[in-house]
């Protein structure tokens, strides 16, 4: 086979390509053999015809137009991939010669992506959450834990929001008492609001011995009538909470001391918070791009072959969960049209990143070296077990190294864009790139003189083990 491409206006190519007459006349063996499994011939078992006698029978003409159908688009893709086309859209396929004999000429025009060029990218501002951790946040999380060790105790005053309350309840409507809203000694806690909002603004600020009666509107729109509530309060209990202090501490977690504990938690909140700044900042980054891309520079076909891999993608996900399309449009309360659209949307802001990328790439001067190509690939052998080689040639007959280029060479403009750009949190505070580095972990607790005690006793038994199996080898 023998190919060469032109490039046409309107961003597309044409590819030529030549198939000798002995090269397809195997596409042609190939057609009547799918033939014979499907003509009934005297004397001949389904599919054992010999290719003469289908000819005598049939002529060649069918199984020549079989072989065009099946074999054309095998050779287009041998030439895509030896003249590296990225193309973006199904071809058009015209056959110039040997439509009845002979070697075989066909044109095939396709639409290539398109390059484009962008400018004022240098110098972003990127906003984005910030990665630092401040005390009020560890005070939080050392909140969060008390609470798991809280006490509820009398409280000598009214009640306030979240305390527990001992009450009588009884819920009529129309005169009627309402099942499950009709209890003594109910524990309630103040502001769940797991009734109505009335219940817990009556609560608040009531004591002991106070009896309650109001109105509140049914949960049911179309009851017209109103809920009749008849409350007395009992009791008025408030969470104590334990001291945070180094006993605290060494009781409750793996550390001997409270500041040991709000080291670990400031180191678990950084990463945490680093790692969501990093995600934000990459997303402000390609966002600021997608700003510079016009919806003109983005051809239809482009945004098209992006829609159908997010379709495609959405669904190999749902039916990993066990999910189908209309299941998900159920739990996620939107409309086929609106779910589809949102995809629309993400696929022509993908197209746009994609075009600013490879410009930027181009713009300045960004490549791939074959040793990073390597790195990617030793990553996937790493993976699946395989050697290197192995999955480099993979990718080379699979024509997917021009793709895997072509995606490094895009992440290293993306970093471009944010080395080359300025950073602030929410509240306008200038971020620093140090400030998203990965924290040192924390000194291990060391561990107790119990531990240490039991870990030198089991040594002592190892070693007695090994002592004993020597002497029983000799």
């Amino acid at each position: 086979m023998k190919s060469s491409v032109e490039a046409l206006e309107g961003n597309k190519v044409k590819l030529v390509v030549e198939v000798d007459e002995v090269e397809f006349d195997t596409d042609v063996d190939q057609a009547f053999r799918k033939l014979a499994k499907e003509v009934r011939l005297p004397g001949f078992r389904p599919g054992k015809a010999p290719r003469k006698v289908l000819e005598a029978h049939i002529g060649s003409e069918f199984a020549r137009q079989e072989a065009f159908r099946d074999g054309l688009p095998n050779y287009y893709v041998e030439a895509v991939k030896e003249h590296d086309v990225d193309v973006i859209a199904p071809p058009e396929i015209d056959i110039t010669d040997g439509q009845e004999s002979g070697p075989v000429v066909f044109d095939a025009v396709v639409e290539v992506r398109p390059s484009i060029e962008i400018s004022d990218y240098n110098g972003f501002e990127l906003e984005i959450p910030s990665p630092l951790v401040d005390e009020a946040e560890i005070d939080e999380q050392i909140e969060r834990m008390l609470g798991q060790y809280g006490t509820l105790e009398d409280a000598d005053r009214p009640a306030a929001d979240g305390d527990r309350v001992s009450i009588d309840i009884e819920v009529k409507h129309e005169g009627e008492a309402v099942d499950g809203l009709t209890a003594d000694d109910y524990l309630y806690q103040v502001g769940m609001g797991a009734v109505v909002p009335e219940m817990d603004e009556q609560l608040t600020g009531a004591s002991v011995g106070d009896e309650l009666s109001f109105e509140a509107a049914h949960p049911d729109e179309e009851e017209e009538e109103p809920l009749h509530f008849s409350i007395k309060v009992k009791a008025v209990q408030e969470t104590v909470l334990p001291t945070p202090d180094d006993d605290w501490a060494k009781e409750n977690s793996e550390f001997e001391t409270l500041a040991e504990l709000r080291a670990d938690l400031n180191n678990q909140l950084s990463r945490t918070k680093i790692s969501q700044a990093v995600v934000a900042q990459r997303n402000a980054a390609a966002d600021k791009l997608v700003e510079l891309t016009n919806d003109d520079d983005v051809p239809e076909a482009l945004v098209t072959m992006e829609f159908e891999n997010r379709v495609q993608d959405m669904s190999m996900r749902l039916q990993a969960q066990g999910l189908d399309f209309e299941q998900f449009l159920q739990f996620s309360g939107q409309s086929r049209d609106d779910a589809l659209a949102g995809l629309r949307d993400q696929a022509l802001h993908s197209a746009k990143l994609d075009l600013a990328l490879r410009a930027l790439a181009g713009q300045e001067n960004i490549e791939v070296s074959d040793a990073e190509l390597d790195e990617e690939f030793s990553k996937v052998a790493e993976q699946v077990g395989r050697p290197l080689e192995d999955i480099r040639q993979e990718f080379a007959d699979a024509g997917q190294l021009s793709a895997v280029r072509s995606d490094l060479q895009k992440s290293k403009a993306l970093d471009w864009i944010i080395d080359n750009s300025s950073m602030v949190d929410e509240d306008g505070n200038a971020v620093q790139a140090t400030d998203l580095e990965e924290p040192e972990d924390p000194p291990q607790p060391a561990a107790s003189d119990q531990q240490q005690s039991e870990s030198a006793d089991a040594d002592t038994e190892t070693q007695a083990d090994d002592a004993g199996s020597e002497g029983d080898d000799e």
